[in-house]
Parts: C-alpha cells; sequence; structure tokens
C-alpha cells in the first residue's frame, strides 16, 4: 500500500537545501541548480552573504573563478608541502589550477633515449603536433639529415621543451623551428650547448614564441665550437608578454659562425635579452640584428664581453629599437682584447620615447684594427665609458637635419646632443578622457582580453596551508625557480611584497574571501563588485549607448583588483580614491554613421587624482598632459575587477 506521505522528489529536496543554505537570492537560487551546495564554491557563496548582506546577486564573472572542489577535498587536505606535493595531479585536475601536463609527443611518449634512436644518422623530423618533449642529445654525432619542428607547443598554459646537447659535433645537419610555442603561456625552452661543436649545417627558429605570455629561452653555449654554422631567428618572441631570452656563451670559439636576428622581439612586452659572452674567442663570426625590438615596450638587453677576444668579428644593428617605448640597453666589455672587431650601428635608438644606452669598456684594449661606427646613431639618455680611443667614428650621430655628412665627436660631445623623437603611443583606446564618456561617442576599444591562463580560486583554508613563498610553491606545484612560471612566481610576490605607493593601501588576495574582505575593510559591507561583461568590440571602434556614473557620478572611492600570474588565482588589490566609475552600454559602430546594436556592456574607472602618476606613463603620452594635470580613464579588463559602495 502506498505511503500517505510519500517522500519528496530529489529536485524538491535539493531545493530546499538550497533555500536553507542560501537565505540570500532564494529565488535565484532555487532557480537554478548549477551550484553544488556541497562545495568549496557554495560555501565561499555563503561567506559572501555573510560578509555583504545586501541582498545584490553574486556576478557570474566571479562565480566563474570559485573553486570548484568538492568539500570533502578541501576538508581532507593535507597541511605538510610533500603531502600536498603527493596530491597535486588530482589537485590541479579537480580545482581549475595552472600546472605543467604530462610530456607527450604526437601521443607517445618522448623521452630522450627514444627521440635520439628515431633520430638516426639523417634526421627524424619532421615534428609536427608535439608538446613537452625531451630532444636531449638528439642527433648528436650525426651525419646531415634534416628535422623540421612545425606548430610545436602550440596553445599550452605551461610548455617546458628542452634540446640540450642536440645535434652536439654533428655535421652539416640543418633544423628548422617554426611556429614553435606560439600562442602560449609561460613558456620555458632550453636550448643549451645546443649544436656544439657542429660543423656545417643551419638553423631556423621562424615566428617562435609567437604571442607567447612570459616566454622564458636559455641558449648557453649555444653553437659553441661550432665550424661555419649559420643560424636565423626571423619573427622571434613577436607580440610576447614580458619574457628573457639568455644568450650566454652563445657561438663561443665558433668559427666562422653567422647568426642573423630579424624582427626580434617586435611589438613585444618587457623583453629582456642576455647576451654575455656572445661569439667569445670566436673566429670571424658575423651577426646582424635587423629591426630588433621594433614598437617594443621597454626592450631590455645587455650585451656583456658580446664578442671578447675574437678575431675579425662584424656586428651591424639596423632599426634596432626602431619606435620601441624606453628601453635599455648595455654594452659592457663590447669587443674587449678582440683582434679586428667591426660593428655598425645604423638608424640605432630611433626610439618613439628615449631610453637608455650604456657602452662601458667598448671596443676598449690595444688592437688598432678595430672598426666601431656610429652612422645616423639617434640614442638619447647614452654614456659613453672607456671605449675605444680609435676606431669609433660618429657618422650623423644624433643628425636632425637629416645631414650624412661625417661628424667624428667626442663621447662627451655626443651624449650631450639631442635628437627629435616622434610620439610613442599606447594601444588606441587603452586610456582616454572623462568627456569621452557621454552617449553617441565613437571611440577606439583596445583589445581587454585576459591574456593570463585560466585558473581558479583555491579554497582559503588550503590557500593558508601553502606559504605565500617562491621555494615553497616551487616545492608544492614542482616549479622550477629558474623556468618562466618559476619566475613569473618569484615576481608576484615581490610585487606583493613592495611597500605601497603614496596614498596606496593593498593587499594580494590569495582566495576569493580575501577580495571580499579587503574590499568591506575598505568601504563597508554595502560592496559591489563590477567588470565589463565580455570582450566583444575589443581591437575595434564602438559607439558608446547609454552612459550612468556609479553613484550618481559623484566622486567616491573603489576597490580595484588585478590578476597576477600563479598556479592558482591570486589578485593584486588595491584602494583607489578619488576616482568616478562609469558603466556604459557599447555599440558596434555601424559604418553608415548610425548606432548600431549593443555587443557589451562596459566599466569604465576615472582616475581624477594623478599628481603621483610617473611622467613618462602612457597615459601621458596618449593624452598629453602632467601628472596633476589631467584625469585618466580606462576600461576594466576581462579577467579584472572594481569595487565600489553600492548605489
Amino acid at each position: 500500500m502506498a505511503s500517505p506521505n510519500p517522500p519528496p522528489p530529489p529536485r524538491t529536496v535539493l531545493l530546499l537545501l538550497l533555500l536553507l543554505l542560501f537565505p540570500h537570492n532564494a529565488a535565484a537560487a532555487a532557480a537554478s541548480t548549477a551550484v553544488n551546495p556541497f562545495t568549496a564554491k557554495a560555501a565561499f557563496i555563503r561567506y559572501w552573504n555573510r560578509k555583504v548582506p545586501n541582498n545584490r546577486p553574486h556576478p557570474a564573472f566571479f562565480v566563474a573563478k570559485l573553486s570548484p572542489l568538492p568539500a570533502a577535498d578541501s576538508a581532507s587536505f593535507p597541511s605538510a608541502l610533500p603531502d600536498i606535493r603527493a596530491r597535486l595531479p588530482a589537485l590541479c585536475s579537480r580545482a581549475g589550477l595552472l600546472c605543467a601536463g604530462p610530456a607527450s609527443s604526437a601521443g607517445a611518449d618522448a623521452d630522450a633515449a627514444s627521440l635520439a634512436a628515431a633520430a638516426g644518422t639523417r634526421g627524424g623530423g619532421p615534428f609536427k603536433g608535439y608538446s613537452n618533449a625531451n630532444f636531449s642529445n638528439y642527433g648528436s654525432g650525426g651525419d646531415g639529415g634534416a628535422d623540421s619542428f612545425r606548430s610545436y607547443s602550440p596553445d599550452l598554459n605551461i610548455a617546458a621543451d628542452s634540446f640540450r646537447r642536440y645535434a652536439r659535433d654533428s655535421s652539416d645537419r640543418a633544423d628548422r623551428f617554426e611556429s614553435y610555442e606560439a600562442d602560449g603561456n609561460v613558456v620555458t625552452a632550453n636550448f643549451t650547448s645546443y649544436a656544439g661543436g657542429s660543423t656545417g649545417g643551419s638553423g631556423t627558429f621562424a615566428s617562435y614564441a609567437a604571442e607567447t605570455n612570459v616566454p622564458d629561452s636559455t641558449f648557453t653555449n649555444y653553437d659553441a665550437a661550432a665550424n661555419g654554422r649559420g643560424r636565423g631567428f626571423a619573427s622571434y618572441a613577436q607580440e610576447a608578454n614580458h619574457g628573457e631570452n639568455g644568450f650566454s656563451g652563445y657561438g663561443k670559439n665558433g668559427n666562422g659562425v653567422r647568426e642573423t636576428f630579424t624582427s626580434y622581439g617586435n611589438e613585444s612586452n618587457v623583453m629582456a635579452s642576455a647576451f654575455a659572452n656572445y661569439g667569445e674567442s670566436g673566429n670571424g663570426a658575423t651577426d646582424t640584428f635587423s629591426s630588433y625590438g621594433v614598437e617594443g615596450n621597454v626592450p631590455e638587453n645587455t650585451f656583456r664581453s658580446y664578442g671578447a677576444g675574437g678575431n675579425a668579428g662584424v656586428d651591424t644593428f639596423k632599426k634596432y629599437r626602431d619606435d620601441a617605448n624606453v628601453g635599455d640597453d648595455r654594452f659592457s666589455s663590447y669587443a674587449k682584447g678582440a683582434n679586428g672587431g667591426g660593428a655598425e650601428f645604423q638608424s640605432y635608438g630611433n626610439s618613439a620615447n628615449p631610453g637608455s644606452t650604456t657602452f662601458k669598456g667598448y671596443g676598449e684594449g690595444t688592437n688598432p684594427n678595430h672598426h666601431i661606427g656610429f652612422k645616423e646613431y639617434a640614442g638619447e639618455n647614452n654614456t659613453f665609458k672607456g671605449y675605444a680611443k680609435t676606431g669609433v667614428d660618429f657618422k650623423g650621430y644624433h643628425n636632425t637635419s637629416g645631414s650624412t655628412a661625417a661628424l667624428t665627436v667626442s663621447a662627451e660631445a655626443a651624449a650631450s646632443m639631442h635628437h627629435q623623437h616622434l610620439k610613442w603611443s599606447p594601444e588606441p583606446g587603452k586610456f582616454f578622457r572623462e568627456r569621452e564618456l557621454v552617449a553617441g561617442n565613437r571611440m577606439p576599444m583596445p583589445d581587454i582580453r585576459d591574456k593570463m591562463p585560466p585558473r581558479a580560486f583555491l579554497p582559503r583554508d588550503i590557500a593558508a596551508k601553502i606559504p605565500f613563498d617562491p621555494n615553497a610553491v616551487s616545492e608544492v606545484f614542482g616549479v622550477p625557480l629558474d623556468t618562466a612560471m618559476g619566475k613569473a612566481v618569484a615576481s608576484t610576490v615581490a610585487e606583493c611584497q613592495r611597500a605601497p605607493s603614496k596614498g596606496e593601501t593593498k593587499r594580494c588576495a590569495t582566495s576569493a574571501e580575501d577580495i571580499v574582505d579587503f574590499a568591506v575593510e575598505m568601504l563597508g559591507n554595502d560592496v559591489v563588485v563590477r567588470s565589463t561583461a565580455s570582450t566583444a568590440g575589443s581591437g575595434g571602434d564602438i559607439r558608446l549607448g547609454a552612459v550612468t556614473g556609479v553613484d550618481g557620478g559623484k566622486v567616491t572611492q573603489s576597490v580595484s583588483c588585478h590578476q597576477s600570474l600563479f598556479p592558482y588565482l591570486v589578485y593584486y588589490c588595491h584602494s583607489v580614491p578619488k576616482v568616478r566609475v562609469y558603466e556604459a552600454d557599447i555599440m558596434s559602430a555601424a559604418a553608415d554613421g548610425g548606432s548600431g546594436e549593443k555587443i557589451n556592456h562596459g566599466v569604465a574607472i576615472c582616475h581624477l587624482d594623478t599628481s603621483d602618476w610617473s611622467p613618462t606613463h602612457g597615459a601621458f603620452v596618449a593624452l598629453g598632459g602632467k601628472p596633476g594635470e589631467v584625469e585618466v580613464c580606462h576600461w576594466i579588463f576581462e579577467g579584472d575587477m572594481t569595487w565600489t559602495v553600492a548605489d
């Protein structure tokens, strides 16, 4: 006989639980069962409701970042770092973290022994679609052959490839790296002792590490003691972000080694390259740096003991750092002790925003056969200290008249001359004035896409078990500190530990709870968090629809939070006083001049007090004015957020 009081169906039970667990937004919770009440995500939402009891909806962009871990995983998680490390594979997959994946190549294990066997004497390529492989000792001692690495490690969050001692002592071997590690995040490549002692052959790096985030490549002793080998780096690290490349001992003791760097680091952001002991004691080395660092943002390059002790080496720097923003190059002990070293700087230093260059001990030594020419050299903020007194020619140095007449000047005179530069400008639309935030205005929209790899927050109780220290993070996540990811971790920690700027209150939030706590501490518990709804309109022209000032358009205080690069989500949050925050409908810019259709809903913040900003800040380059003279507005990019008092 049927029970007079049958149990409610499972969905009803779940809805009742949701109503009990989520007293705020009960109707919204009952309408959707997307958030399991027994997860870290649900636990955080209950925490949010206690800390911010204003019944406002939980924004989807924030909820999407919460940890997907089941409650049992959080409760049972170990405290000791070695035990956490042992649980890492499960944690990475279940918690949405940024962890290095297993090495693989075309579906097979890519260990060094199997790859070396595949190489034979004639080459085992082409290698297409490989990822995170170890090619150490590959092709060593081989005779002839060719290898092609195409579309290698594309679109990876963490790529780590090793080509140590690749083709060592080989003869007439050719290799090509095309579209290598493109569109990746935190990519590391090790080419130490690559092609050392080899004879003949050639190599090409085309579109290497293009549009990557934090590329880190090591070319230590690359082509060392090689004989008659040619190498070309074309479109290397194009449009990359915050990377480092080390060329220590590159071509050392080589004979007739030819290296060409074309379009290296162009349009990149804060790329650094170190050429220490590059070409040292080489014989007849020929290196060309053409269009190197063009339109880059703050490129930094060090040429220490470059070509030292070499014989008849020739280096050409043509259109080096053209139209770059600031930047810093150091030529220390360049060609020191060399015989007949030659260098030609053609159109060097035409930076849009002046950077600095230091020549210390340049060409210094007793050899009279050096020839170092500065032809149409246009750098500012230069220092020439202890350079060769003969064999250095300044032709058209700081030439502002367009004349090509020869001009030989002393270092002191050259450094005191000036050159007029074109203005460097940030991406159109990155900064704008408050008066532009009006309905109907047409304006460029910068690329607001989140360039960071996808990750989730860790629950606070787990994040608290991992010390916020590079060594601890390295131990837990198996991230060597000399890799791109390891350096990113160290940089994030250092930035978080930096003393706040004048008038700034800051905190690095290692959990979602930390962000809410900081916002409430600074603004009170009746707060709202906002971000631009999507990336629609990025990189194109838009037209503004309805524009609304938050809190009635009054001057207010906000808390802005920006992502940092870490294995799990970490946000740099800081209070921003004296701002106005706006919301705006973003419309497509119709070709006929009409309003177009709504494609996005943007959030913009206008900084009214810029008196403590740097005079070289890109905002003043784009908008004119000086610190404290003009307000500066910008959109809230995807992945970032701003908190204000609820209106």
